[in-house]
């Protein structure tokens, strides 16, 4: 071999990295790849479907399902109140609820001697909106928005099956006598919410 040949060789093969790493860091690559598989698929089956995709199908007139839940004043059934009940089905991710909660703050302080108010979580995603909802995402959520009414965690999201209205916040007015006299789905405003419980108020007084 003339010494130009051998020079291009001597090149050649030095331009080549050694075979002896590529080996190991292909099966590295493969097994990070899975490791972020497996990390991606456990994320997605561990946290439930948020609940606003199955609406409860309740409407003005129906009797108001049983329900009871410890709220963040003690114990709440809904069959052992007397008198008209405002229940919100909300989600602590929502930044629907998280305005809501000055309204409810201003209404409540306006007719909670009145009127029994009881916010419940219906979202089986949490405050990141990646992780399960808990209890602690709950306490943040009223610690946060200054909520100044009962609110209650509900991990087996009962009552949002049987009360929510395809939209969080979703607002229902339960009269004295355990039916439904109002329902909405999202926002609501002072007014529209102030004339809706004096309306509740007035059937319970005639």
């Amino acid at each position: 071999m003339s010494t130009r040949a051998q020079r291009r060789a001597q090149r050649a093969s030095q331009s080549r990295p050694p075979r002896t790493w590529i080996a190991p860091f292909a099966v590295a690559v493969v097994v990070a790849l899975v490791v972020v598989g497996v990390v991606i698929v456990n994320r997605t089956t561990d946290v439930p479907p948020l609940i606003e995709e199955v609406p409860s199908g309740l409407t003005v007139g129906d009797v108001a399902p049983p329900f009871s839940v410890t709220t963040s004043v003690g114990q709440f059934t809904l069959d052992a109140v007397q008198g008209p009940v405002l229940l919100e089905v909300f989600a602590s991710w929502c930044p629907h609820c998280q305005r809501e909660t000055a309204i409810l703050n201003q209404v409540y302080a306006a007719y909670g001697r009145s009127v029994h108010f009881v916010a419940v979580s219906g979202s089986g995603v949490g405050m990141d909106r990646a992780s399960p909802e808990s209890q602690a995402d709950v306490n943040t959520f009223a610690q946060y928005f200054h909520v100044q009414y009962p609110i209650a965690f509900d991990p087996s999201m009962d009552v949002a099956k049987a009360y929510f209205q395809d939209g969080f916040p979703s607002i229902v007015l339960i009269g004295a006598d355990k039916r439904v006299l109002f329902t909405h789905a999202g926002e609501i405003g002072v007014q529209d919410l102030e004339r809706a419980i004096e309306a509740v108020l007035g059937k319970a007084g005639g």
